[in-house]
């Protein structure tokens, strides 16, 4: 199931893999270090039932490859679902390039290491597209496209669609209204309080436009210069860890994954969670825990879909994937229904939906 070349790490048998990756479903898993770069780069295509997999590329420190394994299988599983909910004929992929604690890519390295990561896609002969992700740019799937055509998101001006962070933010934008009519009756967010942990690209989109609608914000990033964008916005700035405890109508987690831990589940005076980050959830059982708090939760790979329909509705044009990022509050609407209706948690009506795409 892992193939490996060059790497020195103890390859995982079975037994152990199950034990300590539960997420390992996937139809393959390619670790290599790359040729150029020397640095481990992972890929995990999870899913091709509905098309090639597609899913970006994560440049991130790991305490070791194991966590990153871990990150990565996490992910693709995830983008299997996104995909299939976002209504494309896209299979759920991810890749890695595994960085040490406080290692920075830049220069030949950089370059280097995108090489490397087409050269990892490429063995996978078309299973796989990669795009941005975090840590990475259209810059950089410029670089991978010279080793390989299956790279999406490219810039503009060497014909590519740019980075989707837009779109992205655009999506969760959608997701956010059909939340608040559900918790609220209003799909306004003037003077909702919302608080939104992470300040990327998406975060930052999303706070600009909730506050020119007149949304009270509370911001937090683990980047200190963004408090300029929050003094910028007259938005309210707290530490990271204590985001989760400013009373507010909807939590946005827009940073990395695993922020819902049951600590801070127990701890957030929301009414809602709705937030772009992937794999939101620390822990399997965080959406019941959630549920009994009476909080809503939107499951993130419906809610972050706007940029895999930007990049990955190749048919359609800018108009139609705008009309279909827009709709992703109606798919969410018919999540929220079927958890109700049924009383299951919204992440396992989600699921029921993917499974029923897949033809599972």
């Amino acid at each position: 199931m892992t193939s490996a070349s060059t790497l020195t790490q103890p390859a995982l048998t079975d037994e152990s893999a199950t034990a300590e990756f539960p997420f390992l479903d996937h139809e393959k898993v390619n670790i290599s270090t790359g040729a150029r770069s020397g640095l481990t780069i992972i890929v995990a295509v999870h899913s091709t039932t509905l098309g090639p997999a597609l899913g970006g590329c994560r440049v991130w420190s790991y305490s070791g490859w194991g966590e990153a394994l871990a990150d990565a299988l996490r992910l693709s599983r995830g983008m299997t679902s996104k995909n299939a909910l976002a209504g494309l004929q896209l299979g759920g992929g991810k890749s890695v390039i595994v960085l040490e604690p406080g290692q920075q890519l830049t220069g030949e390295l950089r370059r280097n290491a995108f090489l490397d990561l087409g050269d990892a896609v490429e063995a996978l002969g078309g299973a796989y597209l990669t795009a941005e992700d975090v840590g990475t740019t259209a810059a950089d799937m410029a670089v991978v496209s010279e080793v390989t055509e299956h790279a999406v998101g490219l810039p503009a001006d060497q014909g590519g669609l740019g980075d989707p962070g837009a779109y992205t933010a655009r999506g969760v934008y959608s997701a956010l209204r059909e939340t608040l009519r559900r918790t609220h009756g209003s799909t306004d967010p003037k003077g909702r309080k919302i608080t939104i942990v992470g300040l990327g690209h998406v975060g930052s989109a999303l706070a600009e436009r909730l506050a020119a609608e007149g949304a009270v914000l509370t911001l937090s990033d683990i980047n200190e210069a963004k408090r300029e964008l929050a003094s910028g916005l007259g938005a309210d700035w707290v530490a990271p860890a204590d985001a989760h405890r400013v009373p507010a109508d909807v939590f946005m987690p827009a940073g990395v994954g695993g922020m819902l831990s049951p600590q801070v589940i127990d701890e957030l005076e929301v009414a809602a969670v709705v937030g772009p980050a992937n794999n939101q959830l620390a822990q399997a059982d965080g959406a019941e825990q959630l549920a009994a708090r009476g909080i809503l939760y939107a499951p993130d790979y419906l809610v972050n879909a706007g940029g895999v329909l930007y990049l990955g509705a190749e048919d359609d044009t800018i108009d139609e994937r705008i009309a279909r990022i827009d709709a992703i509050g109606d798919t969410l609407s018919r999540v929220f229904d079927e958890a109700e209706s049924r009383g299951i948690t919204t992440v396992v009506a989600a699921d029921n939906l993917v499974n029923e795409l897949l033809g599972r």
